[in-house]
């Protein structure tokens, strides 16, 4: 067995023990707190409200380690197992050019992967989503979204992967870079084009129609010095009765959307909070900085791709018999998750870090206490859970848990009043 084989193995089987163990901790935490509202909530959240969270979050574990065991098994069958090598091989015989190889054996291995996957997410829909009273979506909706999503793929996707290809093979030495252009451009156009091009595709927005509220946050916007197409109110409860709120685009294509269930929960005055909220990622430029980030790590990844295509040992390692760009690329996509999975913690750090900043941001520009009570809101009405195991919240969260978050609010506030 090749010493890369031995090191693809054992952080195979580490990452997925360190998820089973983090599962473990999050459920027991979960049901340790299960007969009790934490303290800072018990004036919001009913202990009705309370084991619906748990119970919501504990499902969704349940299922998530069936998933972790299903795409482990198939990400060594694909690799160890010879499954790649057996449909590149298979496609070798048509006698096509390498590119026109290349994008076959990627589109196969994209559709057997995503009808292996259908069931969960079917499952997800409309069992758990729909046991806590959650999803919206009917099975003519569910296909139709998944008919535009295949669509999108392949009309954006296949072109970008084409490029991609053709650059690895014809571009010379330093095709990573031309590579990274590439891909980068493509990000900054979708990042600008989805807001209004993509996004109605599956949505529809509409201006905001309340006239109070759409004066206060008229005011709210100017006094922050944001210029945007405006606020947009999306049909959230077509699919789900989840709400949410977000900020998206850039340049003139920039949006502040709300999910017209969080709406419905919510005062003026919360609204205007949670406004304040979105607009402090934009104003402390978290957009931006996420990008950079991005590109630095996309950068560096193309260059350990090329590097990598041009090792043996690479392919033999993970049971690939013929050296090729595409299936250095499949490979790479493939077994990098694994590596990176101990880092994800720094990400999510960055991540609540963003989220504390903005909640800052909001202090400063709206009524500290309806930004709480928005947040008590959402996670009730999300059951969220309130009691998460701070390791596990350490690795996958990307927002501060509620008691961290809503303690920072205060001390914010108690600092300036001090």
């Amino acid at each position: 067995m090749l010493l890369f084989t031995i090191i693809f193995l054992s952080f195979v089987v580490a990452s997925v023990l360190m998820q089973l163990w983090l599962s473990h901790r999050q459920a027991s935490h979960i049901n340790l707190h299960y007969d009790k509202v934490p303290e800072a909530f018990s004036d919001r959240v009913t202990l009705e409200d309370h084991h619906r969270a748990a119970n919501y979050s504990c499902a969704k574990l349940n299922v998530a380690r069936i998933v972790l065991g299903w795409e482990t098994l198939w990400l060594l069958i694909w690799t160890l197992g010879g499954g790649i090598n057996l449909i590149d091989q298979w496609w070798l015989t048509f006698e096509l050019s390498a590119l026109t190889t290349g994008i076959a054996v990627i589109i196969s291995l994209t559709l057997i992967s995503s009808v292996l996957s259908l069931p969960f997410s079917l499952y997800h829909t409309f069992v758990i989503e729909e046991r806590f009273g959650f999803n919206q979506t009917t099975p003519k909706t569910w296909l139709i979204d998944l008919f535009k999503s295949a669509l999108l793929v392949f009309l954006l996707g296949v072109p970008l992967l084409a490029a991609i290809l053709w650059l690895m093979n014809q571009a010379g030495e330093f095709w990573w870079v031309y590579a990274w252009l590439l891909w980068m451009s493509f990000s900054l156009i979708m990042i600008w084009a989805y807001p209004a091009f993509i996004a109605p595709i599956f949505n529809q927005f509409s201006q905001l129609k309340d006239a109070s509220l759409q004066a206060r946050i008229e005011e709210l916007l100017q006094r922050c010095g944001f210029q945007s197409q405006g606020v947009f109110v999306v049909d959230g409860s077509r699919r789900s009765s989840h709400g949410n709120a977000y900020f998206t685009g850039f340049g003139k294509n920039k949006r502040i959307v709300f999910y017209d269930t969080l709406l419905e929960s919510l005062s003026e005055d919360e609204v205007e909070a949670v406004l304040a909220h979105e607009l402090g990622h934009f104003k402390r430029h978290h957009i931006k900085k996420s990008m950079l980030l991005s590109s630095v790590i996309t950068l560096a990844g193309f260059a350990l791709l090329a590097w990598l295509m041009r090792s043996a040992w690479f392919y033999q390692s993970l049971g690939v018999e013929l050296a090729s760009t595409h299936t250095a690329l499949i490979l790479f996509m493939m077994v990098m998750p694994v590596f990176t999975y101990f880092i994800s913690p720094l990400f999510s750090a960055l991540s609540r870090k963003h989220e504390f900043e903005a909640d800052e941001f909001a202090h400063s520009n709206s009524d500290y206490r309806s930004l709480i009570s928005a947040l008590v809101n959402m996670y009730r009405d999300n059951a969220s859970t309130l009691t998460p195991d701070p390791l596990h919240s350490m690795f996958y969260d990307s927002h501060p848990p509620a008691s961290i978050r809503i303690e920072h609010l205060k001390s914010i506030a108690a600092d300036k009043s001090g």
